[in-house]
């Protein structure tokens, strides 16, 4: 199944972390064809604090930046907030070393967030979300409605569980493949639980449904050749994804702030240190 190597990515943006499968993921999304000469450059930051999930890329394409992330847990209420530091920082990084204060006006690339859910909770096929939905009220200003609402941001999100969203999983094969490979992770885990309930796995329970997803796949063709070469890595992947998802999920029922960075990050560091879900949950537990 390939050499088991330690990867910061999820196996979302290591699947599509090439120009060419990005070209046809935009396209798919879109619903438009790229000219392949229209050159794509990543620009992901690299940062802990800005790759909390380890699953959003960002990338420049026909004078467009885009920020695209997939989501495996509930939507966070606070990703249009974010995103908004994301792309200051993004931007940040783009203007470096260029004159801000002369008198040549800069050009920045447009910006567009999309986000492609893919839990396991009930979700429209397509929302979009407002970063005008966070702002306080200034009604004791006298101000109401968009007056005044000098700052928008805006987020497309598309459902893309197996089933969902078929007209634009029918023009990438890639993100077809992956919603298979996660179907299938589910399917496993539900079988290996059988009637406990809740039904929660282990360690190992969850590895041994990721690892037949990923057999299964490569028997069916699906994603074979991505699988084949790096299927180690991906069952590694998805047990660090599983993880962190995990852990958020009981950090934000103990009533934690949800989506602060320092908790995310203490949660990703014991992930990467090789912590089960059962020793994160009891260490946060213990922060009580």
């Amino acid at each position: 199944m390939g050499i088991n190597r330690e990867y910061k990515d999820s196996v979302f943006s290591f699947l599509f972390s090439d120009p060419d499968t990005l070209r046809e993921l935009y396209g798919a999304l879109e619903g438009i064809t790229l000219d392949p000469g229209i050159p794509i450059t990543i620009n992901t930051l690299e940062g802990v604090l800005y790759k909390t999930f380890l699953n959003d890329i960002s990338f420049e394409v026909g004078n467009k930046l885009v920020v695209l992330i997939e989501h495996q847990s509930t939507i966070n209420p606070n990703m249009t907030v974010r995103l908004l530091m994301y792309i200051a920082r993004v931007y940040e990084k783009l203007t470096a070393g260029k004159n801000m204060y002369g008198s040549k006006k800069l050009t920045i690339p447009r910006p567009e967030f999309i986000v492609l859910y893919n839990g396991t909770a009930p979700y429209p096929d397509e929302m979009v979300l407002k970063l005008s939905d966070a702002f306080e009220d200034a009604a004791v200003l006298g101000i109401t409605g968009d007056r005044g609402m000098d700052l928008e941001l805006r987020v497309k999100v598309y459902n893309i569980n197996q089933g969902r969203n078929e007209p634009i999983t029918r023009r990438c094969e890639k993100l077809n493949g992956y919603t298979v490979l996660i179907a299938k992770a589910r399917e496993f885990e539900a079988e290996i639980a059988g009637d406990r309930n809740p039904p929660k796995l282990s360690d190992d329970e969850k590895e041994k449904a990721m690892t037949l997803a990923v057999r299964w796949c490569i028997a069916h063709n699906i994603l074979k050749p991505f699988l084949e070469l790096h299927g180690s890595e991906v069952v590694n992947m998805l047990m660090t994804e599983w993880k962190l998802e995990d852990a958020l999920v009981v950090e934000r029922e103990e009533g934690r702030e949800e989506g602060r960075e320092e908790g995310q990050n203490m949660v990703l560091e014991l992930v990467k240190q090789g912590y089960s879900a059962e020793q994160i949950e009891a260490k946060l537990a213990a922060l009580q």
